[in-house]
């Protein structure tokens, strides 16, 4: 039996004593994290949620099975944002509808969530109609047209159920019961809050497709709730990507289980905590950015060089050699090397040992 099938859903229990400490060190983390970003000023503070949020999108979408391009990613985000990066390829309609979801959900977390809002968010995310060769039915709750909706996995024929969701025909009635307790019972602490309507959502599963990137999303908005805050500093969805599998693994405990949530209420603050901590590494790099570009303040840096040392700053994959810097900077070959050549003399990239038909290049060790 699922838990929306017992007679108290949607009653959930939790264990307060057993969630007080947890909770407890989490809201401390916030703080403090909240603190730390506050005290770097506007333009790193930008800086660091424009890297959380370009994360955030790579990642929720990634949880699914959906791999978006990191570059049309940061160029819709920085246009909704109104950050200038220059060379960004235009991004297509699912990337935008993506970015679009994330942006609403965080930057107006007061706003109320409603059967209407939730309609643009699904929309937004499903432009075009499709779910991959499906044509789903965009907008509005799903209507069991193709029968049960389950969550399965393995090879056709020989699938496993993981869970089933309510007939279709309850699902307006179960979302309004959903909405109204998410806008207004302000008795549970928000953080507490994010992870009930995570679940609660999914267990509902009110559209045809993309209900698991919904649903971060909602939790996400309590979240920003709890910090009041708009700008994101920690993504959740990347710790649960790193943590894809215990995550469907306590989903689907907790919808086989009793009315009692606390296991899963313990994994989704540990998981946050977790992706509190992780936030260290997004404001390493910003003060790695801010300082490297502070030691070159007196250098004469063009703009092709600026936007090629950008992006190894950011983490470059793979080696830089001339015809990836004529890519990237939209220069012909001769240029890219008189750009790379000027930097090597001046210090601020290496030669890397030779391994292979082209030269390579990194940033030097100590600029600063």
């Amino acid at each position: 039996m699922y838990i929306h099938e017992l007679p108290t859903w949607p009653s959930f229990e939790w264990s307060s004593d057993t969630l007080a400490q947890p909770l407890a060190t989490v809201r401390h983390k916030q703080g403090r994290l909240i603190g730390r970003m506050e005290s770097l000023g506007f333009k790193l503070k930008q800086e660091a949620n424009f890297l959380t949020l370009t994360q955030d999108v790579l990642t929720t979408s990634e949880i699914e099975g959906q791999i978006l391009d990191p570059q049309q990613v940061r160029s819709s985000l920085a246009r909704r944002l109104g950050i200038k990066i220059a060379a960004l390829k235009p991004a297509d309609r699912e990337v935008d509808g993506v970015v679009e979801m994330m942006l609403d959900a965080t930057q107006n977390f007061a706003k109320p969530l409603t059967a209407e809002r939730l309609f643009g968010l699904h929309a937004a995310l499903f432009p075009r109609g499709w779910s991959g060769m499906f044509r789903i039915k965009i907008g509005d709750w799903r209507d069991g047209s193709s029968g049960p909706m389950q969550v399965v996995s393995g090879v056709i024929g020989r699938e496993q159920v993981h869970f089933q969701t309510p007939p279709a025909e309850l699902v307006a009635k179960e979302m309004h019961a959903f909405l109204e307790w998410f806008e207004h019972n302000h008795e549970i602490d928000p953080v507490l809050k994010s992870g009930i309507a995570h679940l609660w959502f999914v267990t509902i599963h009110p559209f045809d497709d993309g209900n698991g990137r919904i649903a971060r999303a909602i939790a996400d908005m309590a979240l920003a709730r709890s910090e009041q805050v708009a700008e994101r500093f920690y993504s959740m969805s990347a710790q649960i990507r790193t943590e894809r599998k215990g995550y469907y693994d306590i989903l689907e405990r907790t919808q086989k289980r009793t009315m009692d949530i606390t296991p899963w209420l313990e994994w989704f603050l540990a998981c946050l905590e977790r992706s509190i901590d992780g936030a260290q590494a997004i404001q390493a790099v910003v003060l790695h950015k801010a300082q490297f570009w502070n030691s070159l303040s007196k250098l004469p840096i063009n703009n092709r060089q600026n936007i090629v040392l950008n992006r190894l700053l950011e983490g470059f994959e793979g080696k830089l050699t001339s015809s990836k810097w004529a890519k990237l900077a939209k220069c012909s070959q001769d240029t890219a090397h008189r750009d790379i050549n000027d930097l090597v003399e001046r210090g601020v990239l290496k030669k890397d040992q030779a391994g292979g038909r082209s030269t390579s290049y990194s940033l030097a060790d100590k600029l600063y």
